[in-house]
Protein backbone atom coordinates (compact mmCIF):
# COMPACT_ATOMS: atom_id res chain seq x y z
CA UNK A 1 0.00 0.00 0.00
CA UNK A 2 1.36 3.48 -0.66
CA UNK A 3 2.22 5.53 2.23
CA UNK A 4 0.17 8.67 1.40
CA UNK A 5 1.69 13.04 1.89
CA UNK A 6 0.95 16.08 2.61
CA UNK A 7 0.08 16.37 -1.15
CA UNK A 8 -2.65 13.20 -1.14
CA UNK A 9 -4.16 14.47 1.93
CA UNK A 10 -4.37 18.01 0.73
CA UNK A 11 -6.21 16.92 -3.11
CA UNK A 12 -8.38 14.15 -1.46
CA UNK A 13 -10.29 16.98 1.04
CA UNK A 14 -9.62 20.01 -1.34
CA UNK A 15 -7.59 22.20 0.74
CA UNK A 16 -3.52 23.54 0.51
CA UNK A 17 -1.02 21.58 1.48
CA UNK A 18 -0.46 24.18 3.62
CA UNK A 19 -3.61 23.66 5.17
CA UNK A 20 -2.89 20.29 6.37
CA UNK A 21 0.34 21.14 7.60
CA UNK A 22 -1.17 23.98 9.85
CA UNK A 23 -3.48 21.19 11.12
CA UNK A 24 -0.38 18.76 11.98
CA UNK A 25 1.60 21.34 13.56
CA UNK A 26 -1.52 22.24 15.37
CA UNK A 27 -0.07 25.96 14.63
CA UNK A 28 -0.85 29.04 12.64
CA UNK A 29 -4.63 29.76 11.72
CA UNK A 30 -7.03 27.57 11.00
CA UNK A 31 -10.14 26.83 11.74
CA UNK A 32 -11.40 24.14 14.03
CA UNK A 33 -13.74 22.63 12.20
CA UNK A 34 -10.89 22.42 9.16
CA UNK A 35 -8.51 21.14 11.34
CA UNK A 36 -10.62 18.52 12.71
CA UNK A 37 -11.23 17.27 9.17
CA UNK A 38 -7.60 16.81 8.09
CA UNK A 39 -6.78 15.01 11.68
CA UNK A 40 -9.96 12.52 10.86
CA UNK A 41 -8.76 11.74 7.72
CA UNK A 42 -5.11 11.30 8.83
CA UNK A 43 -6.17 9.00 11.26
CA UNK A 44 -8.43 7.14 8.94
CA UNK A 45 -5.88 6.79 6.38
CA UNK A 46 -3.19 5.77 9.25
CA UNK A 47 -0.79 8.68 7.83
CA UNK A 48 2.19 9.37 9.91
CA UNK A 49 4.44 12.42 9.21
CA UNK A 50 7.98 11.63 8.16
CA UNK A 51 10.83 14.15 10.29
CA UNK A 52 11.42 16.01 6.93
CA UNK A 53 7.85 16.61 6.45
CA UNK A 54 7.31 17.45 10.32
CA UNK A 55 10.19 19.81 10.51
CA UNK A 56 9.48 21.72 7.34
CA UNK A 57 5.50 22.16 8.44
CA UNK A 58 7.07 22.96 12.68
CA UNK A 59 10.63 24.77 10.99
CA UNK A 60 11.86 22.46 13.21
CA UNK A 61 14.97 20.38 12.35
CA UNK A 62 14.29 16.88 15.07
CA UNK A 63 17.93 17.52 15.64
CA UNK A 64 19.72 18.39 18.98
CA UNK A 65 23.51 18.89 19.35
CA UNK A 66 25.50 17.52 22.13
CA UNK A 67 28.99 19.02 22.21
CA UNK A 68 31.58 16.75 24.31
CA UNK A 69 34.97 18.26 25.15
CA UNK A 70 38.23 17.54 23.08
CA UNK A 71 39.89 17.76 25.83
CA UNK A 72 38.69 14.88 27.97
CA UNK A 73 40.59 11.72 29.04
CA UNK A 74 39.67 8.20 27.48
CA UNK A 75 38.94 7.31 31.46
CA UNK A 76 35.83 10.06 30.92
CA UNK A 77 34.29 7.96 28.25
CA UNK A 78 31.93 5.81 30.75
CA UNK A 79 30.60 9.18 32.28
CA UNK A 80 29.97 10.27 28.71
CA UNK A 81 28.30 7.39 27.18
CA UNK A 82 26.04 6.71 30.13
CA UNK A 83 24.87 10.33 29.93
CA UNK A 84 24.41 9.83 26.04
CA UNK A 85 22.57 6.84 26.64
CA UNK A 86 19.79 9.24 28.78
CA UNK A 87 19.70 11.99 26.18
CA UNK A 88 19.30 9.04 23.49
CA UNK A 89 16.33 7.37 25.48
CA UNK A 90 14.65 10.85 25.71
CA UNK A 91 15.15 12.25 22.01
CA UNK A 92 13.94 9.25 20.44
CA UNK A 93 10.60 9.48 22.25
CA UNK A 94 10.42 13.18 20.63
CA UNK A 95 11.32 11.36 17.30
CA UNK A 96 14.98 13.54 17.67
CA UNK A 97 17.95 12.49 16.38
CA UNK A 98 21.42 13.34 18.14
CA UNK A 99 24.06 15.24 16.69
CA UNK A 100 27.52 14.50 18.09
CA UNK A 101 29.95 17.10 18.26
CA UNK A 102 33.85 17.38 20.07
CA UNK A 103 35.79 20.60 20.10
CA UNK A 104 37.67 22.45 22.43
CA UNK A 105 35.88 24.50 25.04
CA UNK A 106 37.30 27.94 23.84
CA UNK A 107 36.92 27.29 20.73
CA UNK A 108 32.84 28.38 19.50
CA UNK A 109 33.78 28.23 15.40
CA UNK A 110 32.56 25.17 15.17
CA UNK A 111 28.88 25.32 17.03
CA UNK A 112 28.32 28.61 15.65
CA UNK A 113 28.69 26.88 12.03
CA UNK A 114 26.12 24.34 13.71
CA UNK A 115 23.72 27.19 14.39
CA UNK A 116 24.16 29.09 11.63
CA UNK A 117 23.13 26.41 9.78
CA UNK A 118 20.22 25.62 11.54
CA UNK A 119 20.88 21.98 12.04
CA UNK A 120 19.47 21.78 15.63
CA UNK A 121 16.77 23.40 17.25
CA UNK A 122 18.85 22.97 20.70
CA UNK A 123 22.28 22.16 22.28
CA UNK A 124 23.12 19.87 25.48
CA UNK A 125 26.94 20.89 26.53
CA UNK A 126 28.24 18.00 28.42
CA UNK A 127 30.75 19.92 30.64
CA UNK A 128 31.02 23.27 32.21
CA UNK A 129 33.92 25.55 32.34
CA UNK A 130 34.14 28.60 34.85
CA UNK A 131 34.75 31.17 31.63
CA UNK A 132 32.27 29.02 29.33
CA UNK A 133 32.68 30.80 26.11
CA UNK A 134 30.05 28.29 24.16
CA UNK A 135 27.51 28.79 26.61
CA UNK A 136 27.54 32.39 26.24
CA UNK A 137 27.55 32.09 22.58
CA UNK A 138 24.72 29.89 22.94
CA UNK A 139 22.72 32.61 25.11
CA UNK A 140 24.19 35.47 23.19
CA UNK A 141 22.29 33.59 19.67
CA UNK A 142 18.77 33.26 21.79
CA UNK A 143 19.43 28.99 21.25
CA UNK A 144 17.87 26.78 23.46
CA UNK A 145 20.41 24.66 25.52
CA UNK A 146 21.13 22.70 28.86
CA UNK A 147 24.04 21.53 30.70
CA UNK A 148 25.44 18.96 32.60
CA UNK A 149 26.73 20.83 35.14
CA UNK A 150 26.61 24.50 36.80
CA UNK A 151 27.35 27.31 35.09
CA UNK A 152 26.93 30.89 35.87
CA UNK A 153 25.23 32.01 32.01
CA UNK A 154 21.45 32.49 33.54
CA UNK A 155 20.23 31.52 30.45
CA UNK A 156 21.27 28.15 30.37
CA UNK A 157 19.07 25.02 31.85
CA UNK A 158 21.41 23.83 34.51
CA UNK A 159 21.02 20.04 35.06
CA UNK A 160 23.81 18.81 38.22
CA UNK A 161 24.43 16.67 40.32
CA UNK A 162 24.46 17.76 43.88
CA UNK A 163 28.97 17.79 43.96
CA UNK A 164 29.50 20.32 46.71
CA UNK A 165 27.16 18.36 49.14
CA UNK A 166 28.51 15.11 48.35
CA UNK A 167 31.56 16.00 49.09
CA UNK A 168 31.22 18.48 51.71
CA UNK A 169 29.37 14.93 53.28
CA UNK A 170 32.11 12.37 52.49
CA UNK A 171 34.95 14.85 54.21
CA UNK A 172 32.59 15.26 57.02
CA UNK A 173 32.62 11.43 57.21
CA UNK A 174 36.11 11.23 56.80
CA UNK A 175 37.03 14.12 59.48
CA UNK A 176 34.26 12.58 62.00
CA UNK A 177 36.56 9.14 62.05
CA UNK A 178 39.53 11.11 63.23
CA UNK A 179 41.40 11.99 59.78
CA UNK A 180 42.79 15.18 60.06
CA UNK A 181 45.66 15.47 57.91
CA UNK A 182 43.19 14.73 54.57
CA UNK A 183 44.41 15.83 51.27
CA UNK A 184 43.01 16.75 48.33
CA UNK A 185 44.32 16.16 44.84
CA UNK A 186 41.67 17.56 42.04
CA UNK A 187 41.63 18.34 38.28
CA UNK A 188 41.70 21.28 35.98
CA UNK A 189 41.06 24.40 37.58
CA UNK A 190 38.69 25.33 34.82
CA UNK A 191 36.05 23.08 35.40
CA UNK A 192 33.31 23.79 37.83
CA UNK A 193 32.83 20.91 38.75
CA UNK A 194 36.55 21.16 40.06
CA UNK A 195 35.21 24.52 41.89
CA UNK A 196 32.13 22.53 43.56
CA UNK A 197 34.31 19.79 44.53
CA UNK A 198 36.25 21.94 46.27
CA UNK A 199 33.75 24.04 48.20
CA UNK A 200 32.47 20.74 49.58
CA UNK A 201 35.72 19.77 50.97
CA UNK A 202 36.60 23.38 52.19
CA UNK A 203 32.91 23.17 53.61
CA UNK A 204 33.29 20.42 55.86
CA UNK A 205 36.50 21.45 57.93
CA UNK A 206 34.77 24.97 58.23
CA UNK A 207 31.33 22.78 60.00
CA UNK A 208 33.62 20.73 62.09
CA UNK A 209 35.79 23.56 63.25
CA UNK A 210 39.16 22.36 62.02
CA UNK A 211 41.80 24.13 60.48
CA UNK A 212 42.15 23.16 56.25
CA UNK A 213 45.46 22.18 56.09
CA UNK A 214 46.52 24.19 52.89
CA UNK A 215 49.57 22.65 51.67
CA UNK A 216 47.76 19.10 51.32
CA UNK A 217 45.55 20.70 48.32
CA UNK A 218 46.92 19.80 45.28
CA UNK A 219 44.66 21.06 41.75
CA UNK A 220 45.79 20.75 37.95
CA UNK A 221 47.03 17.53 38.42
CA UNK A 222 46.65 15.85 35.38
CA UNK A 223 50.49 14.93 34.55
CA UNK A 224 50.79 11.77 35.94
CA UNK A 225 54.78 12.66 36.93
CA UNK A 226 53.36 15.99 38.90
CA UNK A 227 51.14 13.33 40.41
CA UNK A 228 53.39 10.97 41.48
CA UNK A 229 56.09 13.96 42.71
CA UNK A 230 52.85 15.29 45.09
CA UNK A 231 52.20 12.22 46.15
CA UNK A 232 54.89 11.67 47.62
CA UNK A 233 55.01 15.02 48.79
CA UNK A 234 51.95 14.10 50.92
CA UNK A 235 53.25 11.03 52.32
CA UNK A 236 56.40 13.00 53.28
CA UNK A 237 53.86 15.49 55.07
CA UNK A 238 52.51 12.66 56.88
CA UNK A 239 48.86 12.52 55.73
CA UNK A 240 46.74 10.27 57.28
CA UNK A 241 43.78 10.24 54.21
CA UNK A 242 44.32 11.04 50.45
CA UNK A 243 41.02 12.02 48.17
CA UNK A 244 40.44 12.20 44.67
CA UNK A 245 38.11 14.55 43.03
CA UNK A 246 37.52 11.72 40.44
CA UNK A 247 38.32 7.81 39.61
CA UNK A 248 40.93 8.80 37.19
CA UNK A 249 43.04 10.49 39.59
CA UNK A 250 42.04 8.18 42.36
CA UNK A 251 43.58 5.07 39.97
CA UNK A 252 46.44 6.88 39.72
CA UNK A 253 46.87 7.69 43.07
CA UNK A 254 46.50 4.07 44.19
CA UNK A 255 49.19 2.76 41.58
CA UNK A 256 51.66 5.02 43.20
CA UNK A 257 51.19 4.05 46.40
CA UNK A 258 51.35 0.11 45.68
CA UNK A 259 54.53 1.00 43.96
CA UNK A 260 56.39 3.26 47.07
CA UNK A 261 55.01 -0.65 49.17
CA UNK A 262 52.55 1.72 51.21
CA UNK A 263 49.27 -0.03 52.23
CA UNK A 264 45.73 0.70 52.27
CA UNK A 265 43.70 1.59 54.94
CA UNK A 266 46.78 0.84 57.26
CA UNK A 267 49.25 2.92 55.94
CA UNK A 268 47.11 5.81 54.78
CA UNK A 269 43.28 6.19 53.98
CA UNK A 270 42.27 7.17 50.33
CA UNK A 271 38.84 7.82 48.90
CA UNK A 272 37.32 9.21 45.77
CA UNK A 273 34.56 12.16 44.98
CA UNK A 274 33.70 9.68 42.08
CA UNK A 275 32.81 6.04 41.47
CA UNK A 276 33.09 4.17 38.34
CA UNK A 277 33.89 0.77 36.94
CA UNK A 278 37.34 2.12 37.00
CA UNK A 279 37.44 1.13 40.63
CA UNK A 280 34.67 -1.41 40.25
CA UNK A 281 37.56 -4.53 41.03
CA UNK A 282 39.97 -2.55 43.48
CA UNK A 283 41.39 -4.46 46.76
CA UNK A 284 40.48 -2.61 49.08
CA UNK A 285 37.58 -1.21 47.38
CA UNK A 286 37.26 2.27 47.32
CA UNK A 287 35.08 4.81 49.61
CA UNK A 288 33.36 7.18 47.02
CA UNK A 289 30.23 9.34 45.88
CA UNK A 290 27.90 7.37 43.56
CA UNK A 291 26.01 9.30 40.57
CA UNK A 292 23.67 8.47 38.21
CA UNK A 293 24.99 9.71 35.08
CA UNK A 294 22.41 8.50 32.79
CA UNK A 295 19.37 10.33 34.66
CA UNK A 296 21.73 13.22 34.64
CA UNK A 297 21.69 13.10 30.41
CA UNK A 298 17.68 12.17 30.49
CA UNK A 299 17.20 15.09 32.73
CA UNK A 300 19.03 17.33 30.90
CA UNK A 301 17.64 16.29 27.42
CA UNK A 302 13.72 16.44 28.89
CA UNK A 303 14.58 19.99 30.09
CA UNK A 304 15.77 21.00 26.40
CA UNK A 305 12.72 19.59 24.62
CA UNK A 306 10.52 21.62 27.14
CA UNK A 307 12.41 24.92 26.33
CA UNK A 308 11.82 23.94 22.34
CA UNK A 309 8.63 23.35 22.69
CA UNK A 310 7.91 26.27 24.64
CA UNK A 311 6.71 24.13 27.35
CA UNK A 312 7.62 24.94 31.00
CA UNK A 313 11.29 24.11 32.28
CA UNK A 314 13.30 23.74 35.46
CA UNK A 315 15.71 26.33 35.07
CA UNK A 316 17.57 24.42 37.48
CA UNK A 317 17.81 21.35 38.75
CA UNK A 318 20.33 18.98 41.14
CA UNK A 319 20.29 15.46 41.46
CA UNK A 320 21.44 13.49 44.51
CA UNK A 321 24.31 11.13 45.22
CA UNK A 322 24.90 7.86 47.40
CA UNK A 323 28.26 7.91 49.76
CA UNK A 324 29.49 4.62 49.98
CA UNK A 325 31.66 3.76 52.94
CA UNK A 326 34.29 0.78 51.59
CA UNK A 327 36.71 -0.59 52.55
CA UNK A 328 39.69 1.70 52.14
CA UNK A 329 39.11 3.99 54.90
CA UNK A 330 38.00 1.77 57.20
CA UNK A 331 40.08 1.92 60.76
CA UNK A 332 43.37 -0.10 61.19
Amino acid sequence: MKNITIADVAEALGVSKTTVSRAISGKGRIGAETREKVLAYIEEHNYTPNVIAKSLAQSKTYNIGVMIPSEYDIIDLPFFQSCLFGIQEIAATMDYDILLTISKPEDTSQLERIVTNRKVDGVILMRTFVDDKQAKMLAKRGIPFATVGGTNVKEAIQVDQDHQSACKELTSILLMKKMKRIALVGGDEKHVVTQKRLQGYLDAFKEAHIPVTEDLIYLGMNNPVLLDQKIEEILKKGADCIISMDDALCGSVLKKLRAEHVKVPQDIKVASFYNSSVLENNVPSITSLSFDEKELGMVACRELMNAIEEKEINRATTLGYQVILRESTLQA
